[in-house]
């Protein structure tokens, strides 16, 4: 049953007007919601009044401000969505335990990055602390501290920037809290008496059960493996009436984790196909990969703001970006559209690695090389890299070898000969079950002896590179062989060099087959700032001689202009 609402204005019916009308762009699954609310308000089991959500509408209006450039100082007045959101949230009750409560407890925000995810649940969060009930108690979570604490500071700003909030509360290193030193007035709710309290927590946090929450705001549930924070904050809502947990995202990365499983059952209770009268499903989403590509009138629909707090020229720049670089293209994706992309992304089409150009490695006699080493399976296939430049040439020459255990040829993908390979002089087939690093270090030397071709630096991984360390050591010295961590930090920029040469066609690898197999093979993994390194695509399928390539590439940028000074 609806309020009536002859004399108060509702923003979530103007707003549904308004997406119905398409005066503004929304996807299905957003619009499946709105249907649902907009039934709801003539059914008996619901009662829609909208006074509480315009008081915390009124507060973020009137008492909260912008912290960050290009609108700090600036009075935070609230989007049409986002009134419309606060206001499905607060506006809704149902009758539980012969009680009118208000209905959602939970909610989940989906949305493109930079659309003002993180100050509009700091400004809710603010407004419940001062609207709310006496002793209400607020976390905010993340899967860590430093995440969790960019709701919290953002709160903390508002409060700051508001000489009457700041007047009447106080921050110290456990939290915000009611009251404050210099107050005269030492009883009611806006003194020292009432309990309520702000306070972080993350995944790593000790003690998450027992907590007595009154609101949780958990951001960017996208990292989080399984529901290890969620539960306990759950739990501790229990003792409350009217509790709500918000949880607030981007699409990500991270395979069969908490955001795919929430994800699975909203869009199942959007179609009608399970009953979750309590949770609001809030979702962003495109309606298809297609449509970003092809219909740039279609980005509001993961992108509200945008025009606004997110710009439509720096959308139009990622897209060019994303059309020639993999990494860009998955994480834009992913964290500007929703679109929910998996651990391992192709890192490039075979037509940008292709290049039928050969060198003689005669040419390159009594010169240095730089070296990538991988050993990261000394039971499969291993590979090394020579890296080789000539003066005021922009092409890199690679040069490589691969080894591989006798017991391996049996389970050979379907695609290779290893047998073909060997003769071709590229691979070495070890008898046995075994490649010793240490075989690695002899083709370095035999390169000394045959070219008199000299190491400058030689990276590897340090896994499974002991005996390489110590024939190397003994071979070259102390100083050649360098630990190249295989971490995305360390391998993101090295990558996307590569690639970029590769498509550039100055990457010249001699033509070799397995050289083009292994960069086939590869895809890229990303991390949650979007850095990538290389990763397999399928489990039978190597990419040795890639990951010997990219650090190749790390080494070079660590001693660039060493090398290059003995290049001439």
């Amino acid at each position: 049953m609806m309020t009536d609402l002859t004399n108060m204005h509702s923003y979530l019916i103007e707003y549904y007007k308004k997406c119905k009308s398409k005066e503004i762009i929304i996807g299905k699954e957003l619009m499946a919601q709105l249907e649902i609310l907009m039934n709801d308000m003539d059914s008996s089991s619901y009662r829609f009044d909208v006074t509480e959500a315009h008081k915390r509408i009124k507060f973020i209006e009137h008492e909260c401000k912008h912290s960050i450039s290009p609108f700090a100082g600036a009075p935070f007045l609230l989007e049409l969505w986002q009134k419309a959101f606060l206001e499905a949230k607060y506006s809704f009750y149902m009758e539980i335990e012969g009680k009118w409560l208000r209905r959602f407890n939970r909610t989940l925000l989906l949305i493109g990055r930079k659309n003002g995810k993180t100050t509009l649940c700091a400004a809710d969060s603010l407004a419940e602390f001062f609207c709310g009930n006496v002793g209400t108690n607020i976390l905010c979570a993340s899967n860590d501290y430093e995440q969790a604490g960019l709701v919290f500071d953002e709160i903390n700003n508002m409060r700051e920037e508001s000489p009457k909030l700041e007047k009447v509360s106080r921050k110290n290193i456990k939290g915000i809290f009611m009251g404050n030193p210099k107050q005269k007035k030492k009883k009611g709710k806006f003194s020292k008496q009432n309990k309520a309290k702000i306070k972080k927590l993350s995944v790593k946090t000790g003690a998450k059960e027992g907590k007595n929450v009154d609101k949780a705001v958990i951001d960017e549930v996208h990292e989080m493996e399984d529901n290890s924070l969620v539960a306990p904050i759950v739990q501790s809502t229990s003792t409350k009436d009217e509790a709500m947990i918000d949880e607030i995202s981007t699409e990500g990365f991270t395979q069969d984790g908490y955001l795919d499983g929430e994800l699975k059952e909203a869009r199942l209770a959007l179609k009608g196909e399970l009953h979750r009268p309590r949770t609001l499903y809030w979702l962003y989403t495109q309606d298809s990969e297609i449509e970003i590509w092809q219909d740039r009138s279609s980005w509001p629909k993961s992108n509200p703001n945008l025009g606004i707090a997110k710009k439509w020229h720096y959308l139009d720049g990622l897209i060019e970006e994303a059309k020639t670089n993999s990494a860009t293209r998955a994480f834009m994706l992913a964290k500007d559209f929703n679109i929910k992309q998996s651990n391992a992304q192709a890192w490039m089409q075979q037509s940008d690695i292709l290049n039928t150009e050969t060198f003689d490695l005669k040419d390159f006699v009594g010169g240095f090389y730089i070296s990538g080493n991988d050993f990261a399976e000394t039971t499969d296939l291993c590979a090394s890299r020579i890296l080789l430049k000539k003066p005021n040439d922009k092409k890199t020459y690679l040069y490589s070898r691969y080894w591989i255990p006798e017991s391996k040829l049996e389970n050979a993908p379907d695609d290779v000969d290893y047998r073909e390979w060997e003769s071709m002089g590229l691979l070495t087939i070890v008898p046995g079950n075994v490649v010793t690093s240490s075989l690695i270090a002899d083709w370095h030397f035999y390169l000394l002896t045959e070219y008199d071709l000299k190491p400058f630096k030689s990276g590897y991984d340090n896994r499974f590179a002991k005996d390489f360390q110590n024939k190397y050591i003994e071979l070259f010295g102390e100083k050649v062989a360098v630990n190249i961590p295989q971490e995305a930090k360390v391998l993101n920029n090295p990558m996307r060099t590569l690639e970029a040469d590769l498509r550039d066609k100055t990457v010249i690898y001699n033509n070799n087959p397995m050289d083009f197999w292994c960069f086939c093979n590869t895809g890229i993994k990303l991390d949650t700032v979007g850095r990538i390194m290389p990763c397999k695509m399928h489990p039978k399928k190597k990419i040795d001689g890639t990951a010997t390539a990219v650090i190749c590439y790390a080494t070079l940028e660590w001693f660039r202009s060493e090398f290059m000074s003995l290049i001439g």
